[in-house]
């Protein structure tokens, strides 16, 4: 009898980190994937359709049920409002469920109760096996007091080639037909302009940077809810012209060719997929050290890391590349075969098949 297929739910209002990792995931770990948006925008539907993935657009609870009625499969809850919908699922319909841990940002109030609630929710019955991207998450989980037979760490990991769509023709910054060390150095952060990314902390160092080296320029490439308050500090700083905002990039290859370095200065993390991006690529990486990227990064090996929310070492780090370009080298040459021995997606995609196959098969505890 052929396995249930495995139905994702995902809240999601663009492609980011977790999206780019169901994505591969959907291609590469075995089993028949299916993929469940709650209130997804049609580009980001078009997105998974066009890759191979099937695709499925619910509005609200009850759109939601009567599709898994017709359709049902393992449920795999990728964030908070989609693991909230996907419990009562599995209770309403008898249907296994594995939650994936992606990370949390409990910072404000209602973000501490989604986090309260999240952990509540992998200690029910309902709830079969725990996926967690870091070791750190793992850890909180065990200190709410979910069961440690639940609990499994998985990586992100990336596929041996990132297949991406056609994009608009890259920007004149990049000039991907000449060297990187033939042009003026380049600092680059990715990712949402959003508290928990820590936008603000690198424009607190860049700024200092970009006042004490008339060379360097650096990008924030994303989009969200800071963007209006960074160009207002960018400008007060009088560096309109050499810290910019391009918006948000669908394809990264060319700025992380580019970049030479990529800053992390997130406040909260799990396992981020333009890390391992970054390590595939040989791009040299700072970061700060939180959440899982001290898993990843170990300081002076692979890559360079700061004090958490410790701008001004933050600084001192970027600093320190800027000025060393073969220790940059050398960090990226490890960090390459770090990412191929421990975040290699093909290798992964056994464990979760694996994990898949317990969920299907335990007694719901």
């Amino acid at each position: 009898m052929a396995a249930q297929p495995i139905v994702h739910l995902i809240h999601s209002g663009g492609f980011y980190g977790a999206e780019r990792m169901l994505l591969d995931h959907c291609r590469v770990t075995p089993g028949q994937h299916r993929v469940v948006f709650l209130n997804a925008p049609d580009a980001l539907l078009a997105r998974f359709t066009d890759a191979g993935v099937p695709s499925h657009n619910c509005r609200c609870l009850k759109s939601l049920l009567a599709h898994l009625r017709q359709q049902p499969g393992l449920l795999n809850a990728h964030n908070f409002k989609a693991q909230v919908f996907a419990w009562v699922c599995a209770r309403r319909l008898h249907l296994p469920l594995v939650l994936t841990q992606h990370g949390f940002t409990p910072r404000s109030l209602k973000q501490k109760l989604y986090t309260w609630t999240s952990l509540r929710l992998c200690r029910s019955r309902q709830v079969r096996r725990v996926a967690c991207v870091a070791q750190s998450i793992a850890q909180l989980h065990l200190q709410a007091g979910v069961a440690e037979s639940k609990l499994l760490v998985i990586p992100n990991g990336l596929p041996e080639l990132a297949v991406e769509l056609p994009t608009a023709p890259a920007a004149p910054l990049l000039r991907s037909e000449v060297r990187r060390e033939e042009l003026g150095p380049l600092v680059g952060f990715v990712g949402r302009l959003s508290a928990e990314k820590g936008p603000d902390l690198f424009l607190d160092a860049l700024i200092a940077l970009c006042h004490q080296r008339p060379e360097l320029k650096a990008v924030l490439l994303g989009d969200g809810e800071q963007n209006q308050a960074l160009r207002q500090r960018i400008e007060e700083a009088g560096l309109a012209l050499r810290i910019l905002l391009p918006g948000y990039q669908q394809d990264m290859q060319p700025w992380l060719k580019r970049l030479n370095v990529l800053v992390l200065s997130s406040r909260t993390e799990g396992t981020p997929m333009i890390l391992l991006e970054a390590m595939q690529a040989g791009t040299p990486v700072v970061a700060f050290a939180v959440g899982g990227i001290p898993d990843v990064l170990q300081h002076r090996h692979n890559g360079l890391l700061a004090k958490p929310e410790d701008s001004a070492d933050l600084e001192r780090q970027i600093g320190q590349l800027l000025d060393d370009p073969a220790l940059g080298e050398a960090l990226a040459q490890a960090a390459r075969a770090t990412q191929r021995k421990h975040y290699h997606l093909p290798t992964l995609a056994q464990r979760w098949d694996e994990l898949y196959r317990v969920a299907r098969e335990a007694t719901p505890v």
